[in-house]
């Protein structure tokens, strides 16, 4: 592996010196709510016994992913709003980019798991419990951290054996992979294709999975002849679709685009929406669009004021 540079100089967001507190602001503000927000959907279920079902089970997986996906980026943003010298080790850089696609990868799998359950749920309610048992849980959810953990090595390691001759300066605010590849002094047309196949079959794959259950969701909807029941049914699954579209339209958008340089700045924008904002509106999304939920604040909110 290439051991030549041991550190690298990002230039982080590019914002003039005048905004820079404000966006620091921002963001510390939209990484506050991220944790608090995950952390409430990870606690919740564990005070209200009719919140431990299988939804809550990947609600927990994908609050724990939003955790640390935007972790894996945010404080080092922070610091280096702050800093003159945004500098990360070569070891660092390469952490950082396992884990920003190691845990943004898994999200869009589990996404896919998260679509059946809801298909299962609106479909076939009486065999719910059955069909979704914790077995079943238990193996979609690791299915999703072992491909998101292999998906993310491919890239790393391949990234981390590259010879980077210099200048050392990754134009972006985090050790993302085509910034990395415009710095390394040799052909990396094998890792764009890598990039671009790998990265595309797993977007479209687990995309195709996904609207194909709400496709069979769509098709019993239409047989439900109460405006009720339809909403009902709609209500379990709209906060899902929601965040898959914001997540699926960034993931597109940034990775499955041809790559050129002047196109660094666009994803610089994009990967803001991954991991400060998304990270922090799906908790929001979930619990406003949620039933259950709001009704479990509520009672938790009337509980303390007693």
């Amino acid at each position: 592996m290439n051991s030549s540079v041991s550190v690298f100089v990002l230039t982080g967001l590019g914002i003039k010196d005048d905004f820079q507190m404000i966006l620091f602001l921002s963001i510390l503000l939209s990484y506050i709510i991220t944790l608090a927000a995950n952390l409430f959907i990870m606690i919740i279920p564990i005070f209200y016994s009719n919140l431990q079902t299988p939804m809550y089970f990947f609600l927990y997986n994908l609050a724990f992913l939003d955790i640390c996906y935007s972790s894996a980026v945010v404080p080092k943003m922070l610091m280096d709003l702050m800093s003159q010298k945004k500098m990360i080790s070569f070891w660092g850089c390469m952490l950082q980019l396992h884990c920003f696609h190691f845990f943004g990868s898994t999200e869009v799998v589990l996404f896919s798991a998260m679509s059946y359950d809801r298909y299962v749920a609106i479909v076939h309610p009486l065999r719910y419990s059955t069909i979704m048992n914790y077995n079943v849980c238990c193996s979609l959810a690791l299915c999703s951290w072992v491909i998101g953990f292999s998906h993310a090595s491919i890239h790393s390691i391949m990234t981390a054996r590259l010879p980077f001759c210099g200048p050392y300066v990754v134009k972006h605010f985090f050790c993302d992979i085509k910034p990395m590849l415009y710095l390394a002094c040799t052909d990396v047309s094998l890792n764009f294709k890598v990039l671009n196949r790998v990265t595309g079959t797993l977007a479209i794959t687990t995309l195709m999975l996904t609207l194909l259950s709400y496709v069979f969701i769509s098709k019993f909807l239409i047989k439900i002849k109460t405006s009720q029941g339809r909403r009902k049914a709609l209500s379990t699954c709209s906060a899902h679709f929601t965040v898959v579209t914001l997540q699926y339209g960034t993931a597109i958008f940034t990775y499955m685009r041809p790559s050129t340089k002047d196109s660094l700045d666009q994803d610089r924008s994009a990967a803001i929406m991954f991991s400060v904002i998304t990270p922090a509106l799906n908790p929001i999304i979930y619990t406003l669009r949620n039933n259950d939920t709001r009704t479990a604040i509520k009672k938790l909110f009337s509980i303390r004021h007693e």
